[in-house]
């Protein structure tokens, strides 16, 4: 993989590919900034993940909101509320899911332990769906609309849960992958159109491609040791993306804090829409 461009984020995060701009967004959380290919935009407040509601309009996740963000005019709208009574967290990894709600996670900002959460927004209502996490990750979903996944990065624990026609959670999670005795820190992951789970691996300087059995398929080297969150893009899905951090190295190399892309023989899936009703 090689960088995009210059910009070197200090935690960089939430790369999303908005498929009516063919334009890829990503986050420095800590540096509160969304950035393009083409600009960037300075934020009032730290921000984190992102899906898409229109041509102009992305859905942002900050500390204290679910915010509608034009990209042209730049006005902010605040869609609801989250976490605003709670000063100590921030919102964290998050996406889209297939019946066009917004799956969001929140933390401790000094990664407090059960101080956060993984919310799911839909036509208007916010829900918490799992209290008491620590750092939410890992938010994706199979390709057939059935299945969500995500992960408590400390736990090295990925889990999947079936989902009801409107996208809530119908049954118990449970452990889909185990990667304690690898000693692999799951952060952001994709799926592609196979159903293969790209997860990125924060420390290892790598993203690990699973199968749907939970199968090691191939690894891909990241050249950052902080390796964040993959997505898709490109004009036929097969340009793959991965944000990186420089937080938490004493010593930062060229390289990190990067986003990345390669080409694949994988097709990413498009990223789904959010309805506000």
């Amino acid at each position: 993989m090689t960088p995009v461009n210059d910009i070197r984020c200090d935690l960089g995060e939430g790369p999303l590919w908005h498929p009516e701009r063919a334009a890829l967004f990503w986050f420095d959380i800590t540096g509160c900034k969304l950035h393009s290919l083409a600009r960037s935009w300075a934020l009032d407040e730290m921000a984190s993940a992102a899906a898409w509601v229109d041509r102009d309009r992305l859905l942002l996740a900050t500390e204290t909101r679910l915010m509608l963000f034009n990209l042209e005019s730049g006005a902010q709208d605040t869609l609801c509320r989250l976490g605003a009574d709670n000063p100590a967290t921030r919102s964290n990894d998050g996406r889209a899911d297939p019946q066009g709600g917004f799956w969001i996670g929140t933390m401790g900002k000094a990664a407090e332990r059960g101080a956060g959460a993984i919310w799911r927004w839909y036509r208007g209502e916010l829900r918490c769906l799992y209290p008491d996490l620590s750092i939410p990750n890992a938010i994706c979903f199979a390709p057939d609309g059935k299945t969500a996944y995500f992960t408590d990065t400390p736990t090295r624990r990925l889990m999947r849960v079936a989902l009801d026609e409107y996208g809530w959670p119908r049954s118990t999670p449970e452990c889909w992958l185990d990667l304690n005795d690898d000693a692999l820190n799951p952060d952001g992951a994709v799926m592609d159109t196979r159903g293969n789970l790209w997860l990125a691996l924060w420390g290892a300087g790598k993203l690990a491609c699973y199968a749907p059995d939970g199968q090691v398929l191939h690894t891909v080297p990241v050249p950052a040791a902080n390796s964040t969150c993959p997505a898709f893009g490109g004009a036929d899905l097969r340009q793959l993306y991965c944000t990186s951090a420089r937080q938490g190295i004493a010593q930062p190399g060229p390289l990190d804090g990067a986003t990345f892309g390669a080409q694949t023989e994988a097709q990413g899936q498009t990223e789904h829409r959010v309805h506000l009703a």
